[in-house]
């Protein structure tokens, strides 16, 4: 069974793409050990946490919960207009 020439679906990012500079957190990090006289090699494994894409909690849970919300608020009143605008019969006339 060969690959057929399917790659997957995602990019693993180098891990060049990610230090420390411009991450105002981890470069007070850095200058707290330095200033105990230690250094942390692994310092730059935290750095994908800080990337633009990844954002805070609050952030990234906003973006789960309400990713679809405005395309189904749209067709929500897309769909009332519709309705509207063909002349729906209201099912209140049944009783």
């Amino acid at each position: 069974m060969g690959g057929h020439g399917h790659e997957p679906p995602y990019k693993v990012p180098s891990y060049q793409e990610f230090t420390i500079k411009g991450i105002p957190q981890l470069e007070e990090l850095e200058k707290a050990l330095e200033k105990k006289g230690l250094r942390d090699p692994w310092i730059r494994n935290e750095a994908w946490r800080y990337h633009p894409g990844f954002g805070t909690k609050w952030a990234r849970a906003r973006a789960v919960f309400f990713r679809g919300a405005p395309l189904g608020l749209g067709l929500a009143l897309l769909t009332v207009a519709a309705t509207k605008a063909l002349g729906g019969k209201d099912d209140h006339d049944h009783h």
